[in-house]
């Protein structure tokens, strides 16, 4: 009797530390889950505030002729002297229908290119300008300056970004920190699918392709981000399709 009485102490903390494993694996969910949502509201952000300054914006004719648009909010450095650098966004591209896709989580990392103005966070935008580039992107893992050619993207809303050499690229890039706006230079550095966070944003794993040939329907949470995108790229032809009246009504097919 003393044998099975001094037992139960045991298992009971057994149980509780299962729990215990149990809780912390819910609550982490949770916070990845509130962590991809805040990165695509972020994103939203990002182009809003890049968009708010018509002298240092993405020119119009760069956003209106966008195959794809990606945004990294807050890229950070990871190493020293290497240009070792990494960061997470999402992407979205044009559909056959002429409407913006479901958002794609990435991540981009390496890159010679290093951090500019002191190695703090930088807020990143790329363009895919043509079909070549948006083939690339759609393969789901890529090098820029590689795979698929990049520069340097031009700035302002009125630059006549047709004329520009830089067009010629499949990617036009652009960096900002500490306020400032600019083209920047990602050769080497690599976009590929976030498979955990394609997993958390849309429960399941989606390939790359799927999400962004526009197959896949957007979250709620997407609404902030594919609204800045639609606004910018000033497709008069785009409504609100995606949305009904109320969060997370079907697109018209």
């Amino acid at each position: 009797m003393t044998r099975k009485s001094s037992l139960w102490p045991k298992c009971l903390m057994v149980v509780s530390i299962f729990a215990l494993f149990i809780g912390v694996g819910w609550s982490a969910d949770e916070h990845d889950q509130s962590d991809i949502n805040k990165r695509i509201e972020n994103s939203a952000k990002v182009l809003d505030e890049i968009m708010a300054t018509p002298d240092k914006a993405i020119p119009d004719k760069v956003m209106r002729d966008a195959k794809c648009i990606a945004v990294i909010p807050s890229m950070v450095k990871i190493a020293i002297g290497f240009g070792g650098n990494h960061g997470k966004g999402v992407a979205t591209c044009r559909t056959e229908r002429g409407t913006w896709s479901a958002p794609a989580p990435i991540t981009i990392t390496g890159g010679s290119w290093g951090l500019q103005l002191g190695g703090q966070a930088v807020d990143l935008v790329m363009v895919v300008t043509n079909q070549s580039g948006m083939d690339h992107l759609l393969s789901s893992k890529f090098k820029l300056g590689a795979d698929a050619s990049a520069a340097a993207g031009p700035v302002g809303r009125d630059a006549a970004a047709d004329t520009d050499i830089k067009m010629r690229a499949e990617v036009l890039t652009y960096s900002r920190a500490r306020g400032l706006f600019a083209g920047i230079d990602l050769s080497g550095a690599a976009i590929t699918q976030d498979k955990d966070e394609t997993r958390l944003l849309y429960g399941k794993f989606e390939p790359f392709g799927e999400i962004l040939n526009g197959k896949i329907e957007p979250t709620a949470s997407s609404r902030p981000f594919l609204s800045a995108v639609r606004k910018y790229s000033a497709q008069s032809k785009e409504t609100s399709e995606y949305y009904g009246p109320s969060a997370g009504t079907s697109p018209a097919k």
